[in-house]
């Protein structure tokens, strides 16, 4: 026989039902110290919860699911990475799924992790609707929305987290104005999805306010492409295209959707025979790990991926019986400033 919920609740000073609540996630509202000595007791004793007949007690299984846009990004890897991580404190497990941000995938996921018992959900999406999920949303799923604000006509129950996109992209757009550039380039793919909307808003507002005019340059893709799988052959196509620009009407300076795009402008530059931060600068977006090993490692603005995922995992943890008082929480980003932005040339 293997260690009972009696025995380790003997253990902590605590009521068998109090060692069910940890075990279910339902300690929202318990002492933190209480919660600490069932954890401790559990270690103590070695304690494994049968997920198997809990799953069939209650119909639901003890893990998370996790839908990212394409892990051939190293965000979303890292993501996912620290996801698990924040997981794992709790003693659930998540079964990860690659939607690209197609809705009908997303769709065929989370009627897959529902069936097999999995009612929380972190879908990174950004995607402007979730109508494709209300029913599921409706019968309790617990949905949180990350990489999206929230928008109107969201059903109640849903948490977004973000990034604040706006300021991240002002924060790289004044960057480069205050190294002395006054011709500079936005490259994204498709523009469809909320968190880029939201990038190129702070570029276009921040390159406003700076007078910049037919300087502030716009590079995207016309269709429903958001390129999360060839991020980098976006860039290089991107770059190539507006250096075949007149000498005065080329970018001496490039932001981008994410640091993938950013490590394929580079790419492009050095094969056109520039050197990024000496003949262009260039600039990323997530801070990825590749960044700084680059050459020359890359400024970018930096998502806090511990605290984000954290907080994702404590929303779906929450009293689910609580009102929803933040639908949508911003993230503050960080500029880190590496070698490939530099002054503008003449």
């Amino acid at each position: 026989m293997g260690v009972t919920i009696y025995q380790v609740a003997r253990a902590a000073g605590v009521s068998p039902s109090t060692v069910s609540n940890v075990l279910n996630g339902r300690d929202g509202r318990m002492l933190p110290e209480t919660r600490s000595r069932v954890v401790r007791a559990m270690q103590d004793l070695g304690y494994r919860p049968n997920h198997a007949a809990r799953q069939l007690r209650t119909g639901r299984a003890s893990a998370i699911g996790l839908v990212v846009p394409s892990v051939a990004n190293p965000f979303w890897g890292a993501f996912a990475q620290r996801v698990e991580a924040a997981a794992l404190t709790h003693g659930q497990h998540v079964l990860l799924c690659n939607s690209e941000r197609d809705p009908d995938r997303e769709r065929a996921y989370v009627d897959e992790l529902w069936a097999e018992g999995l009612r929380a959900i972190v879908l990174c999406t950004s995607l402007p609707s979730l109508d494709h999920l209300a029913d599921k949303i409706s019968a309790g799923l617990r949905l949180v929305a990350f990489d999206r604000t929230a928008q109107l006509g969201d059903p109640d129950q849903v948490i977004n987290i973000s990034i604040d996109n706006v300021l991240g992209t002002k924060m790289a757009t004044q960057h480069l104005l205050d190294l002395g550039h006054r011709r500079i380039a936005f490259i994204s793919g498709s523009l469809g999805s909320i968190n880029r909307k939201e990038r190129h808003r702070g570029f276009v507002e921040a390159a406003a306010a700076a007078k910049l005019g037919d300087g502030a340059i716009t590079w995207a893709a016309d269709d429903d492409d958001f390129a999360d799988l060839d991020a980098a052959a976006l860039g290089r196509a991107a770059v190539a295209e507006l250096l075949q620009r007149p000498e005065e009407l080329r970018p001496t300076a490039v932001l981008t959707i994410n640091d993938m795009t950013a490590l394929g402008v580079c790419a492009g530059a050095r094969t056109a025979g520039l050197t990024p931060g000496r003949d262009l600068s260039v600039i990323g977006f997530d801070d990825i790990l590749l960044a700084e090993l680059a050459w020359p490692p890359l400024t970018t603005i930096r998502q806090p991926l511990d605290a984000m995922a954290t907080a994702a995992v404590d929303y779906l943890r929450a009293d689910p019986d609580g009102a929803v008082t933040a639908p949508s929480v911003l993230i503050r980003p960080e500029l880190v400033t590496r070698d490939s932005t530099g002054p503008a040339t003449a």
